[in-house]
């Protein structure tokens, strides 16, 4: 069974305020997202990667990752997270496979991490990296008061990839397709609404962080 990466890149930034997408500002010599591809292109057990892009920037991502030999198509995202998830998990060309769902703006992910995700996955249909809270969580009103304060040993940061086996997580899609009471953030959260399988964690990383902020560029240097 194939092992494919599925690379999301099709933010636009805003957060950021640089004066293009995060996932194109340069970081000693090549672009974030080009740092995040190479990731699973150096790692064996990866066999394809498919990247999803803001439309505009189609043809750029192509020159950008045509070095990376595992890159096997580049498709146009959606309006939403959900629509680009959907748009690039149907782009790919096979009725099973293990899928990692990455955020490009994630250019510091360990092979460790991938290794152990593709592991789960011969264990689990569904897990998600994730680590602890190591912060007090507070739950609160619209006025900003307390109201429940839960035990953080119970409480996990996600990061990703969330991985799947294909055939689930298109089932969840495609589901979620036209159903406007479906209102979630993440693949993860398609899989919990529609109650198709329970979702495993992979230990991840303080250092998995996603690029949001200009801030993070100089945490990024440190380890690329």
């Amino acid at each position: 069974m194939k092992n494919i990466a599925l690379i999301l890149a099709s933010g636009t930034g805003s957060r950021f305020g640089a004066d293009c997408p995060k996932q194109f500002v340069e970081v000693k010599g090549k672009c974030i997202l080009q740092h995040t591809v190479e990731k699973f292109q150096n790692n064996k057990n990866i066999d394809e990667i498919y990247l999803v892009t803001n439309p505009e920037y189609v043809d750029e991502v192509i020159k950008l990752t045509k070095i990376y030999p595992k890159v096997k198509k580049v498709t146009a995202g959606g309006e939403t997270r959900k629509d680009s998830s959907y748009n690039g998990i149907f782009s790919i060309p096979y009725d099973e496979a293990n899928i990692l769902i990455h955020d490009g703006v994630r250019p510091l992910i360990s092979n460790e991490i991938i290794n152990n995700c593709i592991k789960a996955l011969n264990t689990y249909p569904a897990v998600c990296v994730a680590i602890d809270s190591t912060d007090t969580i507070y739950v609160t009103d619209n006025d900003g008061k307390i109201l429940n304060v839960p035990n953080r040993k119970t409480l996990k940061r996600a990061q990703t990839p969330q991985c799947f086996k294909l055939s689930l997580i298109k089932k969840a899609h495609e589901l979620a397709r036209y159903d406007k009471t479906c209102v979630v953030t993440d693949d993860c959260g398609l899989v919990m609404h529609y109650e198709l399988s329970n979702i495993y964690t992979v230990q991840g990383s303080d250092s998995n962080i996603k690029i949001t902020f200009p801030d993070d560029i100089e945490f990024a240097k440190k380890y690329l």
